[in-house]
């Protein structure tokens, strides 16, 4: 009961800030809205027990995330320029694609069910063979760094490359900035 409305409270304010996120045009604001729907979503996957999710998310998202935009924010305008088309479209493909994923979840077991297909196979053989086979004592990090070992490490390059990626890009663009403002005051 007290899960439920914790969980209630938090996915409230989330919306609260989602609708924020939509209808302010200050970018700044824009990424400190996001910063905090990403602390919310972390604090949703606590109160659900997945800690390693939430400290990714927390992280990533209301972390590193934040600093980047931030980073951006400062290369560029601090205003989004008003929109140019109507709303109606972007809105109808959003309630579409919500609609299809709330359709696509209608099959699913409830929440925390015990007798679903992912706790009766794969989950007991993981609990039981763990230890033994790893001698790693917690079994999330043993099923992250061995068994799905190869996927994490993907998981970590495709994020290293990004943050390379904006790295290259923020170093292009400060190497550029010095030159334009230079040529503005030889101009005047």
């Amino acid at each position: 009961m007290v899960i439920t409305l914790i969980n209630g409270v938090l996915l409230t304010l989330m919306a609260v800030v989602t609708i924020g996120i939509v209808r302010v045009r200050n970018l700044f604001a824009v990424v400190i809205l996001g910063s905090i729907y990403s602390f919310l979503m972390a604090s949703i996957f606590m109160v659900m027990d997945a800690v390693d999710v939430a400290m990714t998310e927390a992280s990533v998202g209301a972390g590193i995330s934040t600093v980047l935009m931030l980073a951006a924010l400062y290369l560029t305008k601090t205003e989004e320029a008003p929109p140019v088309h109507s709303v109606a479209l972007p809105l109808f493909v959003a309630l579409v694609t919500g609609a299809a994923l709330i359709y696509g979840t209608l099959d699913l077991p409830p929440f925390g069910t015990a007798d679903t297909v992912m706790h009766t196979h794969l989950g007991a053989k993981f609990l039981a063979d763990s230890i033994p086979d790893t001698t790693v004592p917690n079994v999330v990090t043993s099923i992250l760094a061995d068994y799905r070992g190869f996927d994490t490490l993907g998981e970590t390059t495709v994020i290293f490359t990004a943050g390379i990626g904006v790295l290259m890009i923020f170093k292009g663009r400060s190497k550029r900035r010095p030159e334009t403002e230079s040529n503005k005051s030889d101009a005047a």
